[in-house]
């Protein structure tokens, strides 16, 4: 028995909102490309993408 043919998903690249194909066939995903994954790891890396705290910095107790 054949496997069902897979329709394969545009998205929007999270970085330059350019068209990409979201499936295995494409090992940047959801991005378009090396460059636009490397340059969303750098947004990350240099703060300016950040997942926002609760805890007052003054509160904070470190382990």
């Amino acid at each position: 028995m054949t496997q069902p043919a897979v329709k394969s998903r545009k998205v929007a690249c999270p970085s330059c909102g350019e068209t990409s194909e979201y499936s295995t066939a494409n090992p940047y995903r959801p991005f378009c490309s090396e460059r636009c994954k490397l340059v969303d790891l750098g947004d990350w890396a240099t703060e300016k993408f950040r997942i926002p705290d609760s805890i007052p910095p003054d509160l904070y107790e470190p382990d």
